[in-house]
C-alpha cells in the first residue's frame, strides 16, 4: 500500500468514518499513556490532522474505571456540544452497548499507537471493510449451515439467527471496522478449543482477568450453553473455578454463551506480545482474521469472558470464508468487487498481517 502513514490512517479516521467536514466539533476522549493502553502520540495524531481539516477540537482526559464505568457529568456535558466524540480510551468500548447522547457521531478508536495508525490496519479504507461486514452479514443471514473448526480442536456448527437491526451490535462507530455483526449463540452446538487461556471481554476489569492452562482445555458449547470443559483435570477445575468466581462477582448468568464473530481485517496485526498485557490484547487483537471470538458468562454483549479459537476455519453452506485463519474476502458474491473498488485493502488480503502477539503461535 502507497501512502501508508500515521497521518493517513488519522485522515482515514476522520474523513471515512467519522465523515468530519469542515466546522464540525470534534471532542476526543482520552486515557494517559501511563495507564500503558493508548500511547499518546495517537492522540496529537489524531488532533493534528483534526486541526489540518479545520475542525474545532476539544480533548478531554478520563481515567479508567475497571469496574462500573459511567459517562461522569463534565464528559455528557462536552459530548452534547461536540458533533464527533472519539474514545481513546476504554471507556468508550466498556460502554459501547450502553446508552449514549443521541445525535452524535460516537466513534471507539481500536488503532492504540502510532504504529498502529502508521499500519494497513488505520489506512485502509474505511469504506472497504464496512461493505465487507455487510457482505458477510448478509451470507450470514441467508445461510442455512455454519460449520467451525480449528487445528487445535475445535468442532462447532449451528444455523445463523442473525440479528441485522440496530439492537444486533452496538451503534457506536469502530475504528477500523474489523468484525461483522456477532452472530447469536443460541443455535450453535459443540466443542471450541481455547488457546491456553481465559481472559475478560473488556467490559469490566477484575482480579485475574485471565487465567492460564497446562494443556489443551476445550469448552463445551450446547445451543448458547456451556455445558462444561474438558482436558487435564486441574485446568477443567480451574476454568470452572474460574466461571463461579465471575459470575458470582457480578450476578450474572454463569453459563450462557452470547454470540461469536471472527476477525475480518488482514492489517489487524499486534505488535506486542500478548502475555505483556492480555487486556490490551483483547481489545486490539480480536479483528485480526487469525482470532474467533467469543462472548460469554452473562446474558449480554460482550459478556465478562471471552474464548478465543486460533486460526478458524469457517464454512458456510459449503463455502469457506476462513481457511485456518485466512479470511478470503474474494469468496463472498460481493468481494471480487469491493477488493476492486478499494485496491489498498485488496493489498491488505494479499500481504496479510499474521502476527497475534504469540510467538508459539506463529
Amino acid at each position: 500500500m502507497s501512502d501508508i502513514t500515521p497521518e493517513q490512517g488519522a485522515g482515514n479516521l476522520l474523513l471515512n468514518c467519522a465523515k468530519a467536514r469542515s466546522g464540525n466539533r470534534l471532542l476526543i476522549v482520552y486515557e494517559p499513556e501511563e495507564l500503558g493502553y493508548y500511547d499518546a502520540a495517537s492522540v496529537d495524531i489524531v488532533a493534528q490532522a483534526a486541526r489540518d481539516l479545520n475542525l474545532f477540537t476539544t480533548k478531554m482526559r478520563v481515567g479508567f474505571s475497571a469496574i462500573n464505568p459511567t459517562l461522569s457529568e463534565d464528559l455528557l456535558e462536552q459530548m452534547q456540544m461536540a458533533d464527533i466524540v472519539l474514545f481513546l480510551a476504554r471507556l468508550g468500548d466498556q460502554l459501547r452497548f450502553s446508552q449514549m447522547p443521541k445525535g452524535k457521531t460516537i466513534i471507539v478508536c481500536f488503532a492504540l499507537s502510532r504504529d498502529m495508525f502508521s499500519s494497513g490496519f488505520a489506512n485502509g479504507h474505511h469504506d472497504a471493510f464496512l461493505q465487507l461486514r455487510d457482505a458477510v452479514n448478509t451470507v450470514l443471514a441467508n445461510a442455512s449451515q455454519v460449520h467451525v473448526t480449528c487445528p487445535n480442536g475445535t468442532d462447532f456448527h449451528g444455523k445463523p439467527m442473525m440479528n441485522l437491526t440496530p439492537s444486533g451490535d452496538t451503534t457506536i462507530l469502530r475504528f477500523p471496522m474489523s468484525v461483522f455483526t456477532p452472530v447469536p449463540a443460541h443455535s450453535f452446538s459443540g466443542c471450541v478449543a481455547l488457546p491456553g487461556f481465559l481472559t475478560g471481554t473488556g467490559s469490566q476489569f477484575y482480579d485475574d482477568y485471565t487465567i492460564h492452562f497446562d494443556r489443551q482445555v476445550w469448552a463445551l458449547l450446547d445451543e448458547g450453553r456451556l455445558a462444561g470443559f474438558e482436558g487435564a483435570a486441574n485446568d477443567v477445575a480451574r476454568a470452572e473455578a474460574h466461571y463461579d468466581k465471575v459470575a458470582a462477582q457480578f450476578g450474572i448468568d454463569r453459563n450462557f454463551v452470547h454470540s461469536w464473530h471472527a476477525g475480518i481485517h488482514p492489517g489487524c496485526g499486534y505488535p506486542w506480545e500478548a502475555s505483556e498485557n492480555f487486556e490490551r490484547w483483547g481489545g486490539a487483537a480480536f479483528g485480526n482474521p487469525r482470532i474467533l471470538h467469543f462472548h460469554t458468562c452473562g446474558a449480554y454483549a460482550p459478556g465478562e469472558i471471552s474464548w478465543n479459537v486460533i486460526d478458524p476455519t469457517v464454512v458456510v453452506d459449503g463455502l469457506t470464508l476462513w481457511d485456518n485463519g485466512y479470511f478470503h474476502a474474494e469468496r463472498l458474491p460481493q468481494g471480487p468487487e469491493i477488493l476492486t473498488r478499494f485496491p489498498c485493502a485488496a493489498q491488505l488480503f494479499a500481504n496479510p498481517d499474521r502476527n497475534i502477539g504469540f510467538r508459539r503461535i506463529a
